[in-house]
């Protein structure tokens, strides 16, 4: 009996085509397996990433919380501060107005008692001297305490210290110069506390 040939050749290619297959699916599986090693990698660095931006943020909002406590206590002493200013400048003020004050009271007292001597005194002579002691006294305890009599009389009329209410017809004085005092005007150091209210020469025409 002859074998047939064409058998042998069927079972060849079946074997054949079996073993390609096989390899494909090795191929394929170790494909696969690549794959997911890489997708698992590219997770595995996601979370990585995702766990340094979230260490960033709890960095930045730890910062940001410090600064925040820090610009608040600022706040909070300049406030305090501010208030403290205030009130030792109120309580600086309502002293220096209590001790000016004080002085004045005993020129007034210097006051009472000329007035009193009036009323028995017929001799004008002694009337102007108890006015004068007491005058006196009083621009004493202003002059301490800094008040100064603006000079006018005679000097260039200036705006800052004098307040022109009129203006004079006369050859005794220079033009545009203090011809007369309607009320004197006071300092302290260098700050008008009234101009003087003065009447401006003009030279006759």
């Amino acid at each position: 009996m002859s074998e047939n040939p064409f058998g042998e050749n069927c079972e060849n290619n079946e074997n054949n085509e079996n073993s390609q297959n096989e390899q494909n699916m090795e191929t394929m599986k170790d494909s696969e397996n690549t794959d997911n090693a890489n997708t698992e990698s590219e997770a595995n660095e996601e979370i990585e990433n995702n766990e340094d931006i979230q260490e960033d943020k709890n960095d930045f909002e730890e910062k940001y919380n410090e600064l925040n406590n820090k610009y608040i206590r600022l706040a909070a002493d300049f406030d305090n501060f501010r208030k403290r200013t205030q009130s030792e400048k109120e309580e600086l003020t309502k002293y220096a107005q209590g001790e000016i004050l004080k002085k004045i009271i005993s020129a007034l007292d210097t006051f009472d008692r000329a007035r009193e001597q009036l009323n028995d005194i017929e001799d004008c002579k002694t009337v102007k001297e108890s006015y004068e002691v007491a005058y006196k006294q009083l621009l004493d305890l202003l002059s301490k305490a800094g008040l100064t009599e603006i000079d006018a009389l005679g000097k260039e009329f200036n705006p800052n210290d004098h307040e022109a209410v009129t203006q004079i017809l006369t050859d005794e004085y220079e033009p545009d110069t203090v011809a007369a005092v309607m009320q004197k005007g006071y300092k302290m150091a260098d700050r008008v506390l009234r101009p003087a209210m003065v009447g401006v020469a003009r030279a006759k025409e």
